[in-house]
């Protein structure tokens, strides 16, 4: 596995600790006090606390100008390429998509963009950009970034670290509002004030980021409420909640869950299906959200839909991937027996269900032996596939990954400096890079979902030539 660290942001990161460090001798109760303004801040998720991370995530602007336009344009061919596919029964088909999200991402409800809002897995290194995998469909976390920033922001520490170095955040729930709107206007709604309904099954882990879009949201005067699926009515002309007419779906519930529990779903897709409101995002967001989806960017049959600047934005940044079959396909150009060669790379392969979240059913070859990757392998091609209501699994060439020392609260209320994997996630909303979501893990796994923490990012530069060099 790749180590390294950018030596900007060591700089940056090395100055914190020494700040630190010296505010964790005076204050014993500072480790405390931090957890409590994070439960305070609705900052959990489940009874969890996102952040036992004393640290942020430090960018530099040389950082963010490498990562913009390749999450854009990797965006944008989301986009592109969902059109395209519903045009092209072939491309379609590539997708992998079972029955009912078929039929539902071929709804003519879902005009405009097909999403307003997605996110980019992605590990940044000196050397190297990668990106693993593309959440296209309802990437959460947005409520829970800004607020951590915020609460980092107003730390003794930062006050100081501030005076050495230019900080800036990311305004994501503004930026999000903004998008949102903007794709109801797209869609043909006429009120500047649309009111909002944020819709997901109640008792999810994430309600808490609800309640804390709302809450932005409405201080930007904009009504919104938080809403189950089984609190809406559609009457054939409006949709409602709670007794409200919905101008605009912030939809969170996810697709499976619509295709899982078709009758407690019914008013939305009813709604939708009629176009009688506005959802973001649309139910097309499927076709780039799976997995497959860097199949068909990085498979050489798929060259002609994209420019040769395109290919080269694939060739460097997306890691060859190919659905699992038994087939012959290519592998950088050679012509390669797909099963054969998944058994004798395992070490630089990963398989993925090609539909699942919070790194369910991922496998890191490097970390399995010879029969457990054996064992993946057949798990794989054995599932029941798109035809038969399951999801087609891919696999994935390893890419190298991050890892840093950060200052972990343990559960006895002790700080310790950790070696943790660094997930770094631009949010993409209307195509455009928003902020970040970044994620720790002491394993190869890096997402809340699985036990990981979520710090926030700011991108930082050194005030003068007093910086450590």
């Amino acid at each position: 596995m790749s180590t390294a660290s950018p030596k900007f942001t060591g700089n940056a990161a090395e100055y914190w600790d020494a700040l630190l460090r010296p505010a964790l001798g005076k204050d014993v109760a500072f480790a405390e006090n931090f957890l409590a303004e994070l439960r305070a801040a609705k900052l959990t998720f489940g009874d969890r606390v996102h952040c036992p991370f004393l640290r942020p995530f430090f960018l530099s602007p040389q950082d963010e100008d490498r990562v913009r336009p390749v999450a854009e344009t990797i965006a944008e061919l989301g986009e592109r390429i969902a059109v395209a596919a519903l045009a092209d029964e072939k491309l379609f088909a590539q997708f992998h998509l079972r029955p009912e999200e078929a039929r539902l991402a071929r709804l003519p409800g879902g005009n405009g963009r097909v999403s307003t809002a997605s996110r980019l897995d992605a590990f940044l290194l000196p050397e190297s950009l990668k990106f693993a995998e593309y959440n296209g469909e309802s990437p959460a976390g947005a409520g829970y970034s800004e607020t951590l920033g915020e609460i980092f922001s107003e730390l003794p520490v930062m006050a100081q670290f501030s005076k050495r170095y230019a900080v800036h955040s990311y305004p994501l729930s503004a930026k999000l509002l903004d998008a949102l709107v903007m794709s109801y206007l797209d869609w043909g709604g006429k009120s500047k004030r649309p009111q909002i309904a944020i819709v997901d099954w109640k008792g999810v882990p994430t309600w808490s980021e609800f309640e804390i879009l709302k809450a932005r949201f409405e201080k930007l005067r904009v009504p919104t409420l938080v809403a189950d699926p089984r609190d809406l009515t559609f009457d054939g002309k409006n949709l409602t909640a709670n007794g409200k007419k919905i101008d605009l779906v912030y939809r969170r519930v996810l697709i499976n869950d619509i295709v899982a529990k078709p009758v407690e779903c019914a008013a939305l897709v009813n709604a939708y299906t009629a176009n009688a409101v506005c959802v973001a995002n649309s139910f097309r967001c499927k076709i780039p959200h799976v997995k497959a989806f860097f199949a068909v960017l990085t498979d050489e049959r798929n060259d002609a839909l994209f420019s040769q600047a395109e290919r080269k934005v694939i060739a460097d940044h997306i890691p060859w991937t190919r659905v699992v079959a038994d087939t012959r396909t290519t592998h950088h150009g050679e012509s390669i027996d797909l099963l054969a060669f998944l058994r004798k790379e395992r070490e630089n392969l990963v398989l993925k269900p090609s539909d699942e979240y919070g790194g369910t059913g991922v496998t890191l070859g490097w970390e399995k032996s010879e029969s457990e990757w054996d064992g993946a392998i057949q798990a794989a091609i054995s599932s029941p596939g798109p035809e038969n209501n399951g999801a087609c699994w891919i696999v994935q060439e390893r890419i190298p990954i991050r890892r840093e020392v950060f200052p972990y609260i343990t559960e006895s209320g002790a700080v310790e400096f950790r070696d943790m994997l660094v997930d770094f996630a631009p949010y993409l909303f209307r195509g455009k890079l928003a902020g970040y979501l970044t994620r720790l893990s002491a394993t190869g796994l890096a997402n809340v979902t699985s036990g990981g923490g979520q710090i926030p990012a700011f991108r930082v530069s050194a005030r003068n030539s007093t910086a450590k060099k």
